[in-house]
């Protein structure tokens, strides 16, 4: 598929939303009794869903999972491995056994001095077995500078953000390859992708023909954090991303992608707010209307997207 037709494509997907936001719906409500909640991945079944949970100012974060039950998802868990310091962004490998994170968590046999923000992982023989104890990725991976987000494909090459002084601006996207059974040194992402501005939580499909990214305050832009698109030409290399458009971005912050491909499904995170001065016939009804609404606190989206 050209260019071209690549953009014809997304504008008669965002024409299927009629430009209203009621196409976009918050992901479940057993996730609205939390302050903020973003960082979302789902297992390839699409019967574990595992995020990030903070406190209003972000100084508490740590991960948490929901599994599927007969009469929906269940109530939501701390994810065994957490400790007194800051767990987000998760990610599940292709086979659903490891799972990557960030953390500031310190490396293993060393002083309880937190470090810098990495990324970690950990295993499991299967959906029913036990976590094991956080593994640090390492170098070539890590560094003395911080990274986020890990987003890894079907062959294992891993996607990430990095604030790196050799960068074009001042968040980028850079990859690992998976080689021999290690990852390679990060490699930054081309200009159709970084910037001089922020890129950050890229999500890479599968097959690394696409990827998904936030950028923020851009030209093109609705005014905050929006979701780009890009794919790859006939010879693997990365064109020039697009804006996903309204109504998936908003004037708000829009961020932390996350793609199913086989439900054609976009996950993200949202800061929108719809909220309106009303009248409330009781504080339950106050209660029920602040924690159900788009109210502009971090909550994972959801919204149908044809990516062909």
């Amino acid at each position: 598929m050209n260019n071209g037709l690549f953009i014809l494509s997304l504008f008669i997907t965002s024409a299927l939303f009629a430009q209203t936001e009621a196409a976009i719906t918050p992901f479940d409500a057993v996730l609205n009794e939390f302050t903020n909640v973003r960082d979302f991945c789902l297992s390839k079944d699409g019967q574990e869903a595992f995020f990030t949970v903070q406190s209003p100012g972000q100084e508490l974060s740590q991960l948490a999972y929901i599994k599927k039950e007969k009469k929906g998802w269940s109530a939501p868990e701390l994810l065994p491995f957490n400790a007194a310091y800051k767990y987000l962004e998760p990610f599940l490998s292709y086979d659903n056994n490891r799972l990557f994170f960030v953390s500031d968590r310190p490396l293993e046999n060393t002083t309880n001095e937190k470090k810098d923000f990495d990324i970690w992982y950990v295993d499991r023989k299967n959906n029913t077995a036990e976590w094991s104890s956080p593994k640090n990725l390492g170098a070539p991976v890590n560094s003395a500078l911080d990274e986020f987000y890990p987003s890894v494909s079907k062959n294992n090459n891993l996607y990430f953000t990095m604030v790196a002084p050799e960068g074009l601006g001042e968040d980028d996207l850079y990859l690992c390859t998976w080689e021999n059974g290690k990852y390679s040194k990060p490699v930054l992402l081309n200009e159709n992708i970084n910037s001089a501005g922020y890129e950050f939580n890229a999500f890479i499909a599968e097959e690394e023909d696409f990827i998904i990214f936030s950028r923020y305050n851009e030209a093109d832009g609705q005014g905050s954090g929006d979701l780009y698109l890009a794919k790859k030409d006939r010879n693997g290399v990365w064109q020039k991303a697009k804006n996903l458009g309204i109504p998936i971005n908003t004037k708000y912050m829009d961020y932390c992608p996350f793609y199913d491909a086989q439900q054609q499904q976009l996950y993200f995170t949202s800061k929108r707010n719809t909220l309106m001065p009303r009248e409330f016939e009781s504080m339950a009804a106050f209660k029920t209307y602040l924690e159900d609404s788009k109210n502009g606190l971090s909550k994972i989206y959801q919204v149908h997207l044809i990516i062909e």
